[in-house]
């Protein structure tokens, strides 16, 4: 497999406003504060894989898969994907770079309530101007497979939480997107539908060759993919590939990586 993203010495580093106040002349004093997201993140995605971004709670993570799906700029270093330096674009290219490349799902659904659940899975294709004919042909396909037709005309507002991330989920492979993007996909689901939804993102990865990307902090979730790479402080510390382990193999791989990571932070 060849690489689809690659990441080049990225560095994301955040400013902020910090007021240090003089009891004695009672005036205050401004500096900046910095912190460094990312520190030099050097990585290659491969085209089909199934990538699982861990790490603690400030290790850059999602700052990280913000980079690589065009959401936020980098602050020094590159990110190119399906050989397209994303730096280089501007708006309204970077927009249409996401519509018609990457497909996202996001813990909190990011659903729109006053539109209805066929308006919310059509709005990338409208976005980009596609026309009537292509539109309903993937709303039907998309709605059917995942079993939601008789949802298309209703509001989110009357939609289980299961039923809206399959919403979620149609919104983002309606545009049968290269790359899909999953910050935290089950974070908000039961036992039952998060188990559903990785194992349709495996079919996506497995059967339709998609390229997958997901954050995660749960081990049992990251187990689903097939390479784990585990940030902390802002920089790429473990990698765990799966290989030829079962899936109950490499949970137990990723839980001993994990444990000993979070055992070496608590001894420091």
């Amino acid at each position: 497999m060849k690489p689809i993203i690659k990441v080049r010495e990225l560095n994301k580093t955040y400013s902020r406003e910090k007021y240090n106040i003089s009891i004695e002349r009672f005036k205050n004093n401004k500096e900046e504060s910095k912190t460094h997201a990312l520190k030099g993140i050097n990585m290659d995605v491969l085209d089909g894989e199934f990538l699982v971004i861990m790490g603690p709670s400030g290790a850059g993570k999602s700052t990280l898969l913000n980079m690589i799906s065009t959401i936020d700029k980098d602050t020094k270093g590159s990110v190119k994907i399906l050989g397209e330096d994303i730096s280089r674009l501007n708006e309204i290219d970077i927009s249409k770079f996401r519509y018609e490349k990457l497909g996202f799902i996001f813990q909190k659904f990011n659903v729109l309530n006053n539109l209805t659940v066929k308006e919310n899975i059509i709005l990338p294709l409208a976005l980009k101007n596609d026309s009537i004919e292509n539109i309903l042909e993937r709303i039907n396909s998309i709605s059917e497979r995942l079993e939601i037709k008789e949802l298309l005309e209703k509001y989110p507002n009357e939609c289980s939480g299961g039923q809206i991330q399959k919403i979620a989920v149609a919104r983002a492979l309606i545009n049968n997107p290269k790359i899909i993007v999953a910050d935290e996909p089950t974070g908000n689901l039961d036992s039952r539908n998060s188990h559903n939804l990785l194992e349709f993102l495996k079919i996506l990865n497995e059967v339709e060759k998609k390229t997958v990307i997901m954050v995660t902090h749960d081990p049992m979730i990251a187990s689903y993919g097939r390479r784990v790479l585990y940030l902390k402080d802002g920089i790429i510390e473990k990698e765990v590939l799966r290989k030829d382990l079962s899936q109950k193999e490499y949970f137990y791989n990723i839980l001993d990586t994990v444990s000993k990571e979070s055992l070496d932070l608590f001894n420091k």
